[in-house]
């Protein structure tokens, strides 16, 4: 599935770079973090600082608007204290980073005015990717837990095997074209969907301890400064 879909993306972004009016390279930073929706946690979150490579294609379509494809390989984290306590008898005190790096396909879509040495635009721009890679690091602190066997390392890689691949979202935020050659974005992007997944969460035993912890979770969003060089 991975391969799959990772030879979809390249092809169709080749296919649309044949009739492209522009195409170019992209890099830049990723901070990003995730959210929780419970009522029995404490959480303290810190983004995590990465980064996102890739290539695009754009079109003008007009004065005003403009459609940029992008194929990107996006890496997303965050950084997670969280304490929970469950009925009084068991309390389970966790601290985690996780990330993820996606091959993500994005199509923007501009709009801005035309001020000849330089362009300014809004943009929104949905996205669908799918995870290559993961690592998870877990500290987890157990007290009122009787004969528990689960190592953090069990943990670590139990949590890494429930994560959604399939990831989709949107992002909007604005940027500059200088010279029709070089391009500098910043945006808010929003995840949908749970980063973990539920049913391979309740089906994992090495999850036991933490398992509402992870139902709670949710996933990466954040900010992305970019770069692009056009031609």
């Amino acid at each position: 599935m991975k391969k799959l879909f990772t030879v979809f993306a390249a092809a169709l972004l080749s296919a649309v770079m044949l009739n492209a009016q522009s195409f170019g390279v992209i890099g830049g930073f990723t901070s990003s973090a995730t959210g929780i929706d419970t009522k029995d946690a404490m959480a303290n979150f810190k983004n995590v600082s990465l980064y996102h490579v890739g290539a695009a294609v754009r079109w003008e379509l007009g004065d005003i608007f403009a459609v940029q494809p992008q194929l990107a390989y996006q890496v997303k984290g965050a950084n997670l204290h969280q304490a929970i306590v469950d009925n009084n008898t068991q309390s389970v005190t966790n601290s985690f980073q996780s990330k993820t790096g996606f091959i993500e396909l994005s199509a923007g879509l501009h709009a801005g005015i035309d001020l000849l040495a330089f362009r300014p635009f809004v943009l929104v721009e949905p996205f669908v990717g799918f995870a290559v890679s993961g690592q998870e690091n877990y500290d987890v602190l157990l007290e009122g837990v009787v004969n528990n066997t689960t190592s953090p390392e069990q943990i670590n890689a139990a949590a890494n095997e429930v994560k959604n691949k399939l990831e989709y979202g949107f992002g909007v935020g604005g940027g500059v074209q200088i010279l029709d050659h070089f391009q500098l974005t910043v945006q808010w992007f929003m995840n949908l969907g749970n980063l973990y997944d539920n049913g391979k969460i309740d089906a994992n035993e090495k999850l036991t301890v933490v398992k509402e912890s992870y139902k709670d979770i949710k996933n990466y969003n954040g900010i992305k400064v970019t770069l692009g060089l056009f031609f």
